[in-house]
C-alpha cells in the first residue's frame, strides 16, 4: 500500500474542509487516490447524516431576506447541536443559502426546498462538522395588497428574528418595530387580537387574588375590568412604551411615520425544543474532538 503523504492529505482537507485524520484515514481506504477519497466521503456522508438525525439540534441561527420593495419577507430556522456551530462560518454559509433558496421560492416547505442539491450540502455540512444539523421551519409574511403597506425584518445576534408588516411608514419604522418585537416579545399585534382563553386564565387570576376577597359584584368587575387592560397593554405590541423612547408607545411611533401596525412574527432558535442537558466543560471537549 502506497504511503499517504503530507501533501496529499493537506490537499485533501483543503477540497472537503475536514480533519487531517479523516483525510488520512479516507486516502488510506482509497490507496492514496485523492478523487477516489473525495467520491468515498461524499458517499459516506449521507449514511453519517442518518446516524445523527437522531440528536436534539436546539441551537442554531435565525435568517432573514426581505423584498428590495417590502413586498415579502421570509424567516428561516436552521438548527445545530450547539452554538459553537451555529457561529461556525461552514454552517453561516449554509444558512444563508438555504435563506435565499426560501426567498426566491417564497415557500414555507422545508420538505421541498430542502430536496436535492441543499440536502447534499447539508449531509456534507453533518459530515465535516460531525453534528446533526437540520432546517426546522420557514414563513412568509406578505404586505397587504393596498399600497404603502411594507415588511420589515431584524435580527438579534442570529437567535431572536422578527418580521414586521405596517400599513404606512417606512423601511426604517418597520425595522424599528421589529427590534421592538425582538427585544419586548409581546404576545399579540393588536389588543382585539388577544385569544380569549389568555383572557379568560388572567380573569381566573385576578380574582384569585387576596384584595378581590369580599368586594362588591359591581367594585370587582371594575377592578378586573382596569387589570385586564393593564395585561392588554402590557401584552400587545402597539400599547408597549417603545423600547428607544419610553414616553410613547409602539402605535404612537408608528403613526408619526405616517403608518399603523398590522402584525408580527417572532421566531427564537430553539423555542419549543426540549433540550439535552450538557453542561459547558463536556461541550468544549466535545467541539475539540471534532475539530
Amino acid at each position: 500500500m502506497a504511503a499517504i503523504s503530507a501533501s496529499q492529505v493537506k490537499e485533501l482537507r483543503e477540497r472537503t474542509g475536514l480533519g487531517m485524520m479523516e483525510c488520512k484515514k479516507a486516502l488510506t481506504e482509497a490507496g492514496g487516490d485523492i478523487d477516489t477519497a473525495i467520491e468515498n466521503l461524499r458517499k459516506n456522508s449521507g449514511l453519517k447524516a442518518a446516524k445523527k438525525a437522531g440528536r436534539t439540534a436546539a441551537e442554531g441561527a435565525i435568517v432573514t431576506r426581505v423584498a428590495e420593495d417590502g413586498s415579502y419577507g421570509v424567516m428561516v430556522e436552521i438548527n445545530s447541536e450547539t452554538d459553537f456551530v451555529a457561529r461556525d462560518d461552514n454552517f453561516t454559509a449554509f444558512a444563508d443559502k438555504v435563506a435565499d433558496a426560501f426567498f426566491a421560492a417564497k415557500s414555507e416547505d422545508v420538505a421541498a426546498i430542502m430536496e436535492g442539491e441543499l440536502e447534499a450540502d447539508r449531509e456534507q455540512l453533518v459530515q465535516k462538522i460531525g453534528e446533526n444539523i437540520g432546517v426546522r421551519r420557514s414563513v412568509v409574511v406578505e404586505a397587504a395588497s393596498q399600497g404603502g403597506s411594507l415588511v420589515g425584518a431584524y435580527v438579534h445576534g442570529g437567535r431572536i428574528g422578527v418580521l414586521t408588516v405596517l400599513n404606512g411608514g417606512n423601511d426604517e419604522t418597520a425595522k424599528d418595530v421589529a427590534m421592538h418585537v425582538a427585544a419586548l416579545n409581546p404576545t399579540v399585534a393588536l389588543p382585539e387580537n388577544m385569544p380569549q382563553e389568555k383572557l379568560d386564565a388572567e380573569k381566573a387570576i385576578i380574582l384569585a387574588q387576596p384584595d378581590m376577597a369580599g368586594k362588591p359584584e359591581q367594585i370587582a368587575e371594575k377592578m378586573v375590568q382596569g387589570r385586564l387592560k393593564k395585561y392588554l397593554a402590557e401584552n400587545s405590541l402597539t400599547e408597549q412604551a417603545f423600547v428607544k423612547d419610553p414616553n410613547q408607545t409602539v402605535a404612537e411611533y408608528v403613526k408619526a411615520a405616517g403608518g399603523e401596525v398590522v402584525s408580527f412574527t417572532r421566531f427564537e432558535v430553539g423555542e419549543g425544543i426540549e433540550k439535552e442537558e450538557v453542561d459547558f466543560a463536556q461541550e468544549v471537549m466535545e467541539q475539540a474532538k471534532r475539530s
